[in-house]
């Protein structure tokens, strides 16, 4: 019980780690915060800083939540059932984007979870984590808009996971899981579904330089 505990706080206090916040104050003197969405995640850093440092933020948010879920698998007690090990790994999963969404050391204003969900999903599930990338990549070839191709792609999720043909049948926690998350990116876009439907979210435009306009 101690380690599950210990690996959930680890995995919660990894979360927390705003890649967005510290490179932009270490690297550029700027809070991303404070700009465009005011959001601490990959797409407002490429929107207000480019692609040297979004890319770096994008891939350090999936490693974080890549790391998590693979950390607690490696250091698993032999002694759990199969579906205590299912259950081991979607909390520290859970854990994980929660210390993005809500991070401890940057007053609990963090980015919206996408990525690093995205790097629980390739720990925990990643025929149907492809997938569901292959509609984000589509999505933004004909639209541009983030926010639009990551909600199609959270919403394409659980229907990867039921009904991929090449992949084992995956146990119902992680159809739970996956249904989840169908659930919980919309609900982390709620201002950018608005947008939507009034046409006002605007495409991906990265920027060359800093600029205090969105």
């Amino acid at each position: 019980m101690l380690l599950i505990i210990f690996f959930i706080i680890f995995a919660y206090l990894l979360g927390s780690f705003s890649s967005a916040v510290w490179i932009g104050k270490w690297l550029y003197g700027i809070d991303v915060r404070q700009f465009g969405s005011m959001n601490a995640g990959a797409t407002n850093t490429l929107r207000i800083l480019g692609w040297k440092a979004g890319i770096p933020v994008l891939l350090l948010d999936a490693l974080k939540g890549w790391l998590a879920v693979k950390l607690a698998q490696w250091f698993m007690p032999a002694s759990f059932t199969e579906i205590h090990r299912e259950f081991f790994l979607i909390a520290c999963g859970i854990a994980v984007v929660l210390g993005h969404v809500f991070p401890l050391y940057t007053g609990l204003k963090g980015g919206k979870g996408v990525a690093t969900l995205l790097g629980v999903g390739l720990a925990l599930l990643i025929y149907p984590t492809l997938g569901a990338i292959l509609i984000f990549i589509i999505s933004m070839i004909f639209s541009r808009i983030v926010s639009l191709s990551s909600i199609l792609a959270g919403i394409s999720f659980p229907f990867f996971v039921i009904f991929l043909p090449f992949q084992p049948r995956p146990h119902w926690p992680f159809i739970i899981l996956s249904i989840l998350v169908a659930l919980f990116i919309p609900f982390t876009h709620r201002s950018n579904i608005q947008r939507l439907i009034k046409g006002e979210e605007k495409k991906l435009n990265v920027a060359k330089k800093f600029h205090s306009e969105d």
